[in-house]
């Protein structure tokens, strides 16, 4: 999968968590972790870290302006905590919320400048 199309669907399952989260807390249940959470946790927590080894190799490779290695990183690491998060309704509101969109913000950005950068390749290829 391309880094654009895995950048989308972690946008989307950021999208999915807060939903889950207010669900959750509806309910007032606590999730099976073997039966609901894992299976799940586990197939997002593999494309996020699929999602990271591209981004890497496409700063290395682009220098986009506004991404760094280390907001990669972060993003990763909240992305893998808030998904599970997202299924306990104990998990505190603000943190939660602020973290999703610091990853949402980061996931826009890329999209941003994965964009500018294939226009400016073809404008370069373009003149040639």
């Amino acid at each position: 999968m391309k880094l654009d199309e895995l950048t989308l669907k972690l946008l989307d399952e950021c999208g999915k968590c807060r939903p889950r989260h207010a669900r959750m807390r509806e309910e007032e249940r606590e999730p099976d972790f073997f039966a609901e959470v894992k299976p799940y946790a586990d197939q997002v927590h593999e494309r996020i870290a699929e999602w990271q080894n591209r981004s890497k190799e496409w700063i290395r490779q682009d220098r986009p302006k506004h991404v760094r290695e280390a907001q990669i990183e972060n993003a990763a690491d909240m992305m893998t905590q808030f998904v599970v998060q997202s299924f306990y309704p104990k998990t505190g509101k603000k943190r939660f919320y602020d973290s999703i969109q610091s990853v949402e913000y980061l996931l826009k950005t890329m999209m941003t400048a994965m964009k500018e950068g294939a226009d400016g390749a073809k404008q370069a290829k373009d003149h040639q």
